[in-house]
């Protein structure tokens, strides 16, 4: 998500059509109303649990176990089991029954194997009603000749999401046992487990059933052993609607047609599945069309999305992409696909971006389709980049998988690595390498600078609970562990790096590893290569970078030679509370230049140490390409000599360390390492800059200076200087696009063209308001006929809704509502938000709560882009506050939750602020913060170094600006 050979013959498969077809009967006998279920559930109440325990029927998504040391109190599987087979037949119910809901009806049975004996069978199941059969909640059997104790007693233990099974005797180590469960569950809106999504076709409202299991909600769709390392082959029935199709992870088998009472349906069955992990399942019963690849290629490709958007191809980019990525990671693993198939379909309803289900990938669909007449270049790089990382997981991930969620960091890291990889190839023009350190590096520094970081691997112990897992799934996560592994592969060379993760990947194929067992194989390779020399071992060095939070900043002393690290915090008075083995140092690599001459790597493994070569009166420029995950300080006079540089002739330092100079010198700034005013002198030179990577760190390093200013006096004097830097750009653009009638060629110089407007006309240079404002009243108009090219759509519907009033919004409102094009859809949830009339914004943020008019998966989105408008931010924070319990306790894209809380507080720099955000956090303590509980620590953490800054910074920056404004 978004991240020993078992081999399946033919044979096999043709059995189990035989096998699932058997229980047809059965799965139609429990096509009753979800009423009648519940009913029968309350007639037969299951057995009074231990009394230490908390129980429920049907338990919450959330609730604290009561403190016991019973293991149905525990959030982790005991290890006497291990499941082999599973076989579920699912019947999903496109249609609201009387009681006006959606509901699915199914049975399961799971084959496992006893490691321990035991008297105790605890299996993961989470709002489901479990059908009472002869008094008990499942049956219990006995295979190849092993005989079942008696159930004594069932139950369903909530807050742990636990079927409870205790048995009259105990189950026998090394026998094999077969569990069976009937079970109703509701078809909800809420974006996890089986859940459905809707669309509408004309003015036919269609709706589609669909899953998310990762990380934890397989469980909700049948009982199932819910944890990454229980593996198991998956047998897959669906039972649906005769004018659906059907898919899962593996290819359809054959379509019965039957009938039930007056109800037609289809019952699909599909080969099985590789062994895998539960969170790995997906299923999908929808009225989608597809377009594929040609009969005879060694890999079915298939594109799945709404017959609209098929019919208007927008889903051609991504079929014509996939196959060279899919063959692209096949050559840098050094081994095989391992499915017949890959689907992937566009989902109308998603919480994440996309999810590596295997054989079946299923994706938001701005993250699949593509539509040249709406798309941008960022929308294309999107969907190649988000494509490409579900493909690097069907090996890193998939076929090997981690030990337990702690690892996260190793499947999702490392696809969000190699996922640049694998899109640069299949776009080679758009140098996507490149801008990994942009969107991907820089991204994450920010974050991993606050004391209330984490390490990339956790303790096993540390994670257990649903929402401990499901905080794991953020930047750090993602980013870090990306940069990290790039910096890995950087050292150790690409050709040695993949040699050791293809014996990896093929030695624990279809198993689960931990973090140590990659050092182990990319340590042989290291052994094996010669002159290749490292100041440690693979563990030793990597072990810093993982198991503690942070990273360092290097400084480097001109004067003496000497060369220094220390763990950089944005806020040096915080107080870091984690302990660390490694006391906060790492083992750093040092690549560095000398007056544009690349120089021989270092290794800096010590709080500091003596490099004579850098003692010296020539710059010097340390990280090149920004490889190494770290900043960089310099001496006074080194700063003085990169400036100068910078000034005289910028083209001698390389794009990316350009780029490094200015995001370093911000972040070294807040950190107040250096002089507030060094870091906006390195802006200075951005007069003559056109290269979009310098221009893109200078805008988010000043997007800083716009949050902590543009409700102060100080931004008067801002907007005057950047104005001054900025103009030129804008010239330089309006120029080469011959007055704004074309696009520039280059990827890179499209971002930046759209960078040149957005900021001109946030400061005010004189022709900016009056384009965009021109482009979007002739699009009013006209807006059948008239186009706004896709890339400057976001800016000019955005500054067009700013300057306009209800009529430009609600013309907007209207366009959003009424597209078919998903990437248009985001174009607009943002540019809504920037509206300048008060009760506008505030109409949308009700909107944002109210699935029928935005999204369920939007919502976050559209409530933090009203918190990024100045005149917003205060709406969205009582808006929050006021709805807390109700956005909370809805569910859906709950792994956002995060994104919310930074994203609404990001301006907060006063003490008044940061009291209400402590009242926040004590008012909602007893209910929690889910996701969000890492993220609400580090808004106030940040809150309280933007209130520092603020008072140490203010007068000093006003006087620069306004002095750098006046000078020619």
């Amino acid at each position: 998500m978004g991240k020993g050979v078992f081999v399946i013959s033919r044979t096999v498969g043709v059995l189990g059509i035989v096998l699932v077809a058997a229980g047809a009967a059965t799965i139609i006998a429990l096509s009753v109303v979800y009423a009648q279920e519940k009913s029968k559930n309350a007639e037969a109440v299951p057995p009074t649990p231990p009394a230490t325990s908390t129980t429920t029927t049907r338990g919450p998504a959330s609730t604290t176990p009561t403190p016991s040391n019973e293991p149905w109190d525990q959030y982790r599987l005991p290890d006497t089991l291990r499941p082999s087979t599973y076989n579920v037949m699912l019947w999903p119910r496109l249609t609201k029954n009387e009681h006006g809901l959606y509901v699915f009806t199914g049975h399961s049975t799971v084959d496992f194997k006893c490691v321990k004996d035991t008297d105790l069978i605890l299996i993961h199941s989470n709002q489901l009603n479990l059908t009472q059969i002869d008094g008990h909640l499942a049956t219990l059997t006995g295979l190849d000749g092993a005989t079942a104790p008696a159930i004594r007693t069932t139950w369903l233990q909530g807050a742990t999401h636990y079927l409870v099974i205790q048995l009259s005797d105990k189950l026998l180590a090394g026998k094999s046992y077969q569990l069976y469960t009937e079970f109703t569950g509701e078809l909800a809106d809420d974006l996890g487990g089986f859940y459905r999504s809707e669309y509408y076709e004309g003015s036919e409202l269609k709706v589609l059933a669909t899953t998310q299991m990762q990380p934890t909600d397989a469980r909700k769709a049948f009982p199932c052993f819910d944890e990454p390392a229980l593996k198991a082959v998956f047998y897959m029935t669906l039972i649906h609607d005769r004018n659906t199709v059907a898919l899962a992870n593996g290819m359809e088998i054959g379509t019965i047609n039957t009938t039930q009472g007056e109800v037609e349906v289809s019952v699909t069955t599909f080969e099985p599945t590789p062994i895998m992990s539960t969170y790995l399942l997906a299923f999908v019963v929808c009225e989608y069309d597809f377009i594929r690849t040609p009969a005879g290629e060694k890999v079915l490709i298939r594109i799945w999305a709404r017959p609209q958007a098929i019919a208007e191809r927008q889903g051609d980019y991504a079929l014509e992409k996939t196959g060279p990525i899919l063959q692209f990671f096949e050559n840098y693993y050094n081994a095989p696909y391992p499915l017949n198939k890959s689907d992937q379909i566009a989902l109308p309803d998603f919480s994440a971006g996309a999810m590596e289900n295997w054989g079946l990938i299923t994706y938001r669909e701005t993250a699949l389709l593509y539509n040249n007449k709406t798309s941008s270049n960022g929308d294309k790089e999107w969907v190649a980049t988000v494509i490409a990382h579900e493909l690097a997981h069907m090996w890193f991930g998939n076929l090997v998988t981690m030990e337990w969620w702690n690892d996260l960091w190793l499947n999702e890291g490392f696809a969000t690595y190699v996922s640049y990889l694998g899109a640069d190839h299949a776009e080679p023009t758009w140098k996507l390498k490149e801008l990994f350190v942009l969107s991907t590096v820089q991204g994450v520094f920010g974050v991993d600078a606050l004391a209330s970081s984490h390490p990339l691997s956790y303790p096993p112990g540390e994670i257990n609970s649903p929402e401990q897992i499901s905080e794991l799934f953020d930047s750090i996560t993602y980013s870090k562990g990306a940069s990290v592994i790039r910096m890995l592969s950087e050292f150790l060379t690409e050709d040695v790096f993949k040699r050791g993760l293809s014996t990896y990947l093929n030695a624990f194929a279809y198993q689960n590893t931990v973090y140590k067992d990659l050092w182990k194989h990319l340590q042989d390779e290291v052994d094996k290569t010669p002159g290749l020399q490292l100041p440690g071992s693979i563990e030793e060095i990597m072990n810093r970078w993982i198991l503690q939070m942070g990273f360092p900043v290097v400084s480097i002393d001109t004067t003496t030679g000497n060369i220094s690290q220390k763990h950089f915090l944005i806020d040096p008075e915080s107080v870091v509370d984690r302990p660390s083995v490694y006391n906060y140092e790492w083992y750093v690599p040092i690549t560095w230049m000398k007056s544009g001459v690349v120089q021989a790597p270092v290794w800096l493994i010590t709080k500091s140490a003596d490099q004579s070569p850098m003692k010296t009166t020539d710059w010097v420029l340390v990280n090149l390409n920004i490889a190494g995950f770290y900043r960089v300080n310099y001496d006074q006079g080194n700063w003085e000599r990169l400036l100068t540089q910078l000034n005289a002739d910028h083209k001698v330092i390389p794009v990316i360390n350009r780029a490094q100079i200015v995001d370093d010198a911000f972040n070294l700034a807040r950190a107040k390492i250096v002089d507030t005013v060094l870091a906006l002198r390195t802006t200075q030179y951005l007069s003559r800059e056109t290269d979009y990577m310098p221009w893109e760190s200078a805008v988010r390093s000043l997007g800083y200076y716009f949050l902590m200013f543009d409700r102060t006096e100080v931004y008067g004097s801002m907007q005057k200087y950047i104005k001054k830097q900025v103009g030129p750009l804008f010239k330089h653009f309006e120029n080469i696009t011959e007055n704004w009638t074309k696009i520039p060629d280059g990827h890179n110089d499209q971002y930046n063209q759209v960078n040149a407007i957005t900021v001109a006309c946030k400061v005010g240079v004189e022709g900016c308001a009056e384009l965009t404002l021109g482009w979007f009243k002739e699009w009013m108009k006209d807006p059948q006929n008239y186009s706004i090219h896709p890339n400057l759509k976001s800016t000019v519907y955005c500054n067009g809704i700013a300057a306009g009033g209800v009529d430009e919004w609600n013309f907007a409102w209207k366009a959003f509502k009424n597209t078919s094009s998903a990437a248009e859809a985001d174009k607009l949830l943002y540019a809504l938000s920037c509206t300048k009339i008060p009760w506008l914004l505030n109409r949308y943020l009700q909107y944002s709560l109210d699935p029928n008019m935005v999204r369920k998966q939007d919502a976050v989105f559209s409530i933090v882009y009203i918190a990024g408008n100045v005149i917003g931010q205060p709406l969205a924070w009582d808006f929050i506050r006021a709805n807390w319990k109700f956005i909370f306790q809805s569910g859906g894209g709950g792994l956002s939750f995060g994104r919310l809380i930074t994203g609404v507080t990001e301006r907060f720099s006063t003490e008044f602020e940061l009291k209400q955000l402590l009242d926040f956090k004590a008012e909602h303590a007893d209910m929690g913060f889910g996701s969000a509980t890492i993220a609400l620590d580090q808004s106030i953490e940040k809150t309280k170094a933007n209130i520092k800054w603020l008072e140490e910074n203010k007068e000093k920056v006003d006087e620069w600006l306004t002095a750098a404004a006046r000078q020619q």
